[in-house]
């Protein structure tokens, strides 16, 4: 009888490839059938592991205080995503496995996904026995994470998050004028690439872009972060609320809307064609207080366009 580690590791061994291939090769329908069934349970199963390590990477931000951010306790959380990640794929909650054996199977009249209308609870009792096997303080509920996963995009690569916010920027360079690419730039420059984004106290990601503070105006959620700022030509560490979004698109709706509302940036709106009066207008108006904010968003746009260009 295999263990569930050892079954967990068939699935994750390119070796086993080798066993699903034999077997497809097999004179009866069955065992192809079978073969068939095996590789799209193993395909759903990494996807799935994948998806859990593009969530636990956002939250590794929050992993430098903590106790348990060490290469033991990362092993065995490792151990538990991919083992909940094959218990999924097992019982057909994600029902990805089966819309491949139905492309690969030709079986079109017979197929309704385990996944469809799903109402006898086997999904949310599943969830909820890896919720409770999750002893380890620092490792957050599958749901929640989930949930994250809807809420904010996963930055990897500077080339990710080019890639992510193009149309987002555009939009603002339809309402504003502001050429893209320099919506995308600034935005690198506020996020750190999209991995700084500020943080709610639950560890959800705030949306917020363009780093935009929660001042009188604001009566939306609101997430506290130490920032630095520039006083009278030095550096002050100060703690300020800033806006909290719901969506990354309304983080870019709040954008326009802070800008166009606000006087204070007219003149660098009535040339937002022009880079340089753009950036420079925007500093001037105030919008950050480091004395270098241009020069830097002008530093930062020269990777953005070289990206869009490879």
């Amino acid at each position: 009888m295999k263990t569930p580690g050892a079954e967990a590791a068939n699935f994750f061994d390119l070796t086993s490839l080798n066993n699903i291939r034999q077997q497809s090769k097999a004179d009866d329908q069955a065992s192809k059938d079978q073969a068939l069934e095996t590789a799209a349970k193993q395909f759903e199963a990494i996807f799935m592991q994948m998806l859990l390590k593009s969530m636990r990477s956002a939250q590794e931000v929050l992993e430098s205080d903590s106790p348990f951010n060490s290469q033991n306790a990362k092993f065995y959380r490792d151990m538990h995503d991919q083992q909940l990640a094959l218990e999924l794929s097992n019982n057909g909650s994600l029902g990805l496995s089966d819309l491949i054996v139905r492309q690969l199977g030709g079986d079109q009249d017979n197929y309704k996904p385990a996944s469809v209308l799903r109402s006898d609870g086997e999904l949310t009792s599943l969830v909820q026995r890896q919720q409770t096997s999750a002893t380890n303080s620092n490792d957050r509920p599958f749901s929640e994470l989930i949930d994250q996963a809807k809420q904010s995009l996963s930055f990897e690569q500077p080339e990710d998050f080019v890639q992510q916010l193009t149309q987002p920027a555009k939009a603002v360079e339809k309402a504003l004028g502001i050429p893209y690419q320099v919506v995308i730039a600034q935005s690198a420059l506020e996020t750190g690439w999209g991995k700084k984004i500020i943080q709610k106290t639950d560890g959800q990601s705030s949306n917020n872009l363009f780093n935009i503070k929660a001042d009188s105006r604001w009566q939306g959620d609101k997430a506290s972060k130490e920032t630095l700022e520039f006083e009278n030509g030095t550096m002050a560490k100060k703690n300020e609320p800033f806006r909290v979004y719901d969506s990354i698109k309304d983080s870019v709706n709040d954008y326009i809307d802070f800008l166009s509302s606000n006087d204070r940036y007219q003149d660098a709106l009535n040339n937002s064609s022009n880079v340089e009066h753009f950036l420079h207008g925007l500093q001037k108006a105030g919008y950050a207080t480091d004395p270098q904010y241009a020069k830097k968003i002008i530093g930062t746009l020269k990777r953005v366009t070289s990206i869009l260009g490879n």
